[in-house]
């Protein structure tokens, strides 16, 4: 029998594709009715879409998971056959899977796979495991409700996640981290603290942010600024809508069309809500004529954009149709390149480690779909492999991970439950400056082509916060927490001493509320913890007597009495450090 190494994504894809082969095989055995879509591999799991006549129950769930474990018990194998694209078409209309003949129908292969475990059969690629009793631990999650093919037109399926792992020590601990991950939802806690929301009576993807988290952006983006003018950045805006003509010249018409929304018409022509924001950049750069002594010219805004994502696809924060994405594009000279992304790459690091993540980097080479020559393309992933080679930081390669007009390398970080999610990228651009006919006078007074660097150090700030939401469990540093300190009152006598205390501390640049309720201390402190305050300081007859203010940190209780002023300097100095504590 083949050895599944676990370390290896094929092998994950492989051993977690199997599981959802078994637990489909489950679902026809308890209910035949039942009509097969889809079931593929994902991160952490799997998952199955299933037309059901009925709603799948949390008993429901664990009927199926017994009969997965009498299916893995059998231990039967997983046999590969092969069959003629229309042989199948008829062999699954008889079984009467409408959602398989639908996929047949749409393939170009002469010859299609299907696998069979015992009297189950099913249309798929593979691989698959070669024992059903290999998945030995996996767990049913969650049911959710899926369109098919992800569009609303369709009819709405119900998806089945589930996990699977080679022991049962690696599950538990998976379920353990996964219990974690629920209460850091940013969805559950974006809502309990009152950061945002999204509205379907204003439409799927889109982000509504409250004063507490327009506060946080507000925070993160002055930040973002100025360290963009620290390091030479000049910051442009562009307008949200771009003529047709210039989309065709970019390439995004041809390789990029079914991320965009539909145009509208505009006197006769055709406009499109941007996906991007660099084709703005470079009209700007071919504004005039360039001289090698501006070169790197580095551009920077905060443009939003818009990209259509399937309704299925959506999730609160982290997926989204209409977002803020940190975008740089840098000019430069060949003989500036390695240079220009090195220094991205320690801007990105320093912006990883102020948010407390760490992080892996890997360069991510020519896709299947792209524009430019193979020369072209050699040249810029050399670009950034030896940029890399002088950060001297490990990196992994993804084959075929670069978008259509060049190569990229791609941060990815990891959160406080050591999850991996999408940073920053560095993008390699020899073919927009082509395409654009952009070109800088050289030190020989003759036109040269600049290489065209396309980068993000946070990304998306709607994707950012969100999973910045989940990595502090909703507790930020004192520098980004939208209110870091809260000043309760004993009794109505206090409150003058109160007021004054607040507006000694916000004249010092803090963030400072006050709850006068007249409510039990035991409450009031109850509600600053649960809203995660940072500081929470008790105002009352002693600490009047003494100019002192009675301290709590959130997680960490009672921090005894302090001076006023050294409070206020202990506060300051936590925010001008920005460190976790």
């Amino acid at each position: 029998m083949v050895t599944i190494d676990f370390s290896r994504q094929q092998d994950r894809d492989t051993f977690r594709h199997s599981a959802s082969h078994i637990m489909a095989h489950a679902v026809k055995s308890l209910f035949p009715e039942a009509k097969l879509a889809i079931g593929p591999s994902i991160d952490e799991g799997f998952y199955y879409d299933f037309d059901l006549p009925q709603t799948l129950t949390p008993d429901i769930l664990a009927k199926i998971e017994e009969r997965m474990q009498e299916i893995v018990a059998a231990d039967r194998p997983f046999v590969r056959e092969e069959m003629s694209r229309t042989g199948a078409i008829e062999y699954f209309k008889h079984l009467d899977e409408p959602y398989k003949v639908e996929l047949l129908h749409e393939l170009e292969d002469d010859i299609v796979s299907l696998y069979r475990e015992g009297d189950f059969v099913d249309l798929c690629r593979g691989p698959h495991l070669e024992q059903t009793g290999q998945v030995k631990a996996f767990k049913l999650l969650s049911v959710a409700g899926a369109y098919w093919r992800g569009s609303e037109k369709n009819k709405m399926l119900q998806r089945i996640y589930g996990t699977a792992f080679p022991d049962k020590k690696t599950l538990g601990d998976h379920l353990r981290k996964l219990e974690s991950a629920k209460e850091r939802d940013h969805r559950k806690l974006g809502k309990e603290l009152d950061l945002y929301s999204t509205h379907d009576q204003a439409g799927s993807g889109l982000i509504y942010w409250h004063p507490k988290g327009a506060l946080i952006r507000e925070i993160i983006e002055d930040f973002w600024r100025k360290e963009h003018r620290a390091r030479g950045y000049q910051l442009v805006y562009t307008p949200h809508l771009f003529r047709e003509d210039l989309l065709r010249t970019s390439g995004h018409l041809e390789f990029y069309k079914e991320n965009m929304y539909p145009p509208m018409d505009v006197d006769g022509i055709n406009y499109y809500v941007k996906p991007m924001n660099c084709p703005g950049h470079i009209l700007i750069y071919a504004n005039k004529v360039r001289s090698y002594r501006e070169l790197p010219i580095r551009l920077a805004e905060l443009g939003t954009v818009y990209r259509y994502e399937r309704g299925g696809t959506l999730h609160g924060m982290l997926r989204v149709r209409g977002f803020t994405q940190d975008d740089s594009h840098i000019f430069c000279t060949p003989e500036q390149l390695k240079d220009e992304i090195l220094g991205v790459l320690h801007f990105a690091d320093y912006m990883m480690r102020t948010f407390h993540y760490e992080y892996k980097l890997y360069l991510s080479t020519r896709p299947e779909k792209y524009v430019g020559s193979d020369e072209v393309w050699e040249m810029a992933q050399g670009g950034l492999r030896e940029a890399l080679e002088a950060f001297g930081t490990e990196y992994d390669v993804d084959e075929g991970g670069g978008v259509f007009y060049g190569p990229k390398i791609d941060v990815k970080v990891f959160d406080a439950l050591g999850r991996e999610w999408q940073g920053p990228t560095i993008q390699v651009d020899l073919n927009f400056p082509e395409r654009f006919d952009l070109t800088y006078v050289g030190p020989d007074g003759e036109h040269h082509r600049p290489i065209a660097i396309h980068r993000v150090v946070l990304g998306a700030m709607e994707r950012f916060i969100g999973g910045l939401i989940e990595h502090y469990e909703g507790y930020f540093p004192l520098w980004l927490s939208p209110v870091q300190v809260r000043i309760l009152t004993v009794t109505d006598d206090h409150l003058e001493r109160a007021k004054k205390l607040k507006d000694e501390m916000e004249a010092k640049g803090l963030r400072v509320e006050l709850d006068d309720r007249n409510e039990s201390m035991n409450l009031k402190i109850r509600d600053s913890q649960l809203q995660k305050i940072p500081y929470t300081l008790v105002v009352g007859d002693r600490e009047i007597a003494d100019n002192t203010v009675s301290v709590r940190k959130f997680r960490k209780g009672p921090q005894g009495s302090m001076p006023v002023g050294d409070f206020i300097q202990r506060a300051l100095e936590e925010v001008a450090s920005r460190a976790r504590e």
